[in-house]
């Protein structure tokens, strides 16, 4: 019987020992850094950037997610050690929503939202009842609106500004439909719809450019700084040097090369 119970023993510590090994590899590691991020522009962006921080000594590990909710539980779990895939405006707005302790480390890059043609081909043609669909999150909501407004096609209640969404319009003159839907789901829509405001990352995941786009944001507006891609970390971290690595390789000429030649225009480096 003390055989087995110290065979248990044994194997039990053996187990212990090799989750904490396992772990030291992954986030507990400071010359390891686990990012989670979206398909694109997020993860190509961060596995050219891996090269220059393997020259810092650091290796980096993607892992990509598909929507705008896991990443930043993941993070807030300590199951990455970053993400890279969202503004600052919904980093924000998530933590409010859901309690969570997460900051942005710096900013990267800025997306321009397009409005896209779908079953109509020019905004001079958009007839009564015509539809538009925009993204269901809060903040992407809002913004997709802000651009409508700015192209005359709604008029939205003073002082909705970011956080508004379609019960904020006060004037539709062309009684637009405005279809909310999940961002993921808005370059498909657009063979069932007039028109979609697409964020840029969904965008290029379906094939679209910036120069398919009927309207874009300018780079000088508001929202290039509101809505400005960040690295985001827990509550702390931001000063860690592995953190500070990365965001000082994706803010090198380098990078900033690399992003401008390779996504024109559709994805444009902060300042």
């Amino acid at each position: 019987m003390k055989k087995i119970i110290s065979i248990i023993l044994l194997a039990a510590l053996s187990l212990t020992l090799f989750a904490g090994c396992a772990k030291s590899e992954t986030t507990g590691s400071d010359k390891k850094i686990v990012i989670g991020a979206s398909p694109t522009p997020h993860a190509v962006i961060l596995k050219e950037a891996a090269h220059l921080l393997k020259e810092k000594g650091y290796e980096l590990e993607v892992k990509e997610f598909s929507d705008f909710v896991l990443p930043n539980t993941a993070l807030e779990d300590k199951e990455i050690d970053a993400n890279y895939f969202q503004h600052l405006t919904y980093l924000n707005d998530f933590n409010e929503k859901n309690k969570t302790h997460l900051v942005s480390a710096g900013s990267i890059h800025y997306e321009p939202f397009g409005l896209y043609a779908g079953k109509t081909k020019s905004l001079s043609d958009i007839k009564d009842g015509a539809s538009i669909s925009v993204p269901n999150d809060t903040t992407n909501e809002a913004r997709a609106l802000l651009l409508l407004q700015e192209q005359g096609l709604i008029k939205l209640k003073e002082g909705s500004g970011v956080l508004a969404t379609k019960k904020d319009i006060v004037e539709n003159k062309k009684n637009i439909d405005i279809k909310e839907m999940e961002a993921a789901q808005l370059v498909r829509s657009l063979e069932d719809v007039d028109f979609a405001v697409i964020n840029g990352n969904y965008a290029i995941l379906g094939g679209l450019k910036v120069s398919d786009a009927l309207k874009v944001e300018t780079a000088d507006s508001k929202a290039a700084e509101a809505y400005a891609n960040v690295i985001a970390v827990r509550k702390g971290d931001e000063s860690s040097e592995k953190i500070k690595a990365l965001v000082s390789v994706l803010k090198s000429d380098e990078m900033k090369s690399f992003i401008e030649k390779n996504f024109s225009g559709a994805v444009v480096p902060t300042k």
